[in-house]
């Protein structure tokens, strides 16, 4: 019978790992060790600091987490794991629950949008591990629920990641509460020089475990583009979820658009949830759970969201906007080809997205194949999808609708502008289209009353009885007003509607 740890066979024996973690990885069917996992557990169990650089998607969470209950068990302190998000952090949490369950480890998890009773519960169980999100835990430190002085092993996964989220500040502040003499390991896809700067500050002569050069993309992974413009986008996500009927993960830039790519594919009959900020924990746990046992075919993400979704067996990832940043698009396509399986990423670009596409080619080294956009079919939600913004630019000033967008006819007046009976005007002493007197007195107005409106001016194009159009008479008046210059068409041009990176306007 073959032996699975055996070394010449690449298993997990050899690396220094304890007999009893042994049994228990193979009881897991954890067989063979990832490139990242061979590389850097034999450095973190002797207690050095390590800086693990590895693409998406590879076992970085392993690497550490054997490591650290080794560590935990031969020095009797406590472990810390910071991560940029909830969902990342109940992925490490489970992995971990897996690992130490049977020796009795006790976990708590501090993340936003949970309870703070509960959390301060699982503290008060003296746990072995925290695994928490920065902010949170900063939370319980202010509220001095948490101590971290007897912290002998850190972790700081997703380096790069909780520092493009402005978590640095926070990361600071609780290492100064963590004890100076620990083990420090630090994981990131990306090796900016932020994190350089990081690991000269708080670690102590650490050593660097890259597998592939910063910002390399999955090796099985083949990469597509398409070249199409906003208003084709979804026709061609419908054609694309039509060719492959596996798990489609689809990525958005905001999360105002992931809601409305995520309420298109289920008027097109594809059952979808997305996943963002603006959703509860709740929401965003039954979201994933609900993708990885079959009960949501599409995932619709943003980028923030998209580090805890450690789901195996994606076939597509979808960029249906490109990231603001290169750097995201790696972590966006490590989401498929997990494990050393094979996967598939098809990015959207806009006609005048060039430059963005270029600054992905200079980080992954590769040249993307743009396929030609195949025949589409028929819109069957883009009237849904376009709905909401079309009602932003039909929006004037102070979010009222303009008289085109409310659903009446252009030649009917608004209630609220047609000209009242003389005997319910608002002013007693002068009636309200009455022409003015130049020798008559101001009219002084009492509580609850307005000056009447005033008749319009010569050569104004206003019919009485009606709103006079905002840009012809309020913008010709503004216009007028700084020195007789005016610019083209009469002053500022109409506000339009805001445009993100991608083409939706928000």
């Amino acid at each position: 019978m073959t032996n699975q740890n055996d070394p010449q066979n690449g298993g997990f024996y050899g690396l220094g790992i304890a007999p009893s973690l042994l049994d228990v990885i193979a009881r897991l069917k954890y067989t063979t060790p990832t490139p990242i996992q061979h590389k850097a557990i034999p450095i973190a169990v002797q207690g050095k600091d390590v800086i693990g650089i590895a693409q998406t998607g590879t076992g970085k969470t392993l690497a550490f987490t054997i490591p650290m209950l080794m560590r935990l068990a031969a020095t009797k302190g406590k472990g810390l794991i910071l991560l940029p998000t909830r969902e990342l952090a109940l992925q490490v949490d489970e992995t971990l629950q897996k690992i130490g369950k049977q020796a009795g480890l006790r976990t708590a998890v501090l993340i936003g949008g949970a309870s703070m009773h509960m959390q301060n519960q699982a503290i008060k169980k003296n746990p072995h591990v925290i695994v928490a999100t920065p902010g949170r835990l900063n939370d319980h430190l202010d509220s001095k629920t948490v101590m971290l002085d007897k912290v002998t092993v850190l972790v700081l996964d997703e380096a790069d990641r909780m520092l493009d989220m402005g978590f640095a500040p926070q990361i600071n502040r609780i290492l100064k509460h963590v004890p100076k003499e620990r083990q420090t390991m630090l994981f990131s896809a990306t090796m900016p020089p932020e994190i350089s700067k990081m690991a000269a500050q708080y670690m102590a002569m650490p050593v660097r475990v890259e597998i592939a050069r910063a910002g390399t993309a999955a090796e099985k992974v083949e990469q597509e583009l398409f070249v199409v413009s906003k208003n084709d986008k979804l026709r061609l996500l419908d054609k694309l979820l039509q060719e492959y009927h596996g798990t489609v993960l689809v990525f958005s830039r905001t999360k105002h658009g992931a809601t409305k790519i995520c309420r298109a594919l289920k008027k097109m009959n594809y059952t979808s949830a997305e996943i963002h900020s603006n959703r509860s924990l709740s929401q965003r746990r039954e979201a994933l759970d609900g993708f990885k046992n079959g009960k949501y075919r599409v995932l619709v993400a943003t980028d923030i969201a998209a580090r805890g979704i450690d789901v195996i067996g994606i076939e597509l990832v979808l960029n249906f906007d490109l990231p603001d940043q290169a750097e995201d698009y790696v972590h966006r396509i490590g989401r498929t080809g997990r494990a050393g399986m094979v996967g598939k990423a098809i990015s959207f670009a806009t006609p005048d997205q060039g430059k963005d596409v270029r600054e992905i080619e200079k980080l992954v080294r590769i040249q993307l194949a743009i396929t030609k956009t195949p025949t589409l079919p028929p819109a069957r939600a883009q009237e849904a999808f376009d709905s909401r913004d079309h009602e932003r630019e039909q929006r004037g000033f102070g979010g009222r609708r303009s008289s085109h967008s409310s659903g009446r006819s252009s030649t009917t007046p608004h209630p609220s502008t047609t000209p009242r009976p003389a005997h319910q005007s608002r002013s007693s002493h002068v009636p309200r289209h009455a022409p003015r007197n130049p020798n008559a007195a101001r009219f002084t107005s009492t509580p609850g009353e307005r000056a009447p409106k005033q008749a319009p001016r010569s050569g104004s194009t206003s019919i009485p009885g009606t709103k006079p159009n905002y840009d012809s008479e309020y913008r010709k008046d503004k216009g007028a007003k700084g020195g007789g210059h005016k610019k083209p068409g009469g002053g500022r041009p109409p506000r339009g509607p805001r445009q993100f990176f991608g083409g939706m306007g928000v």
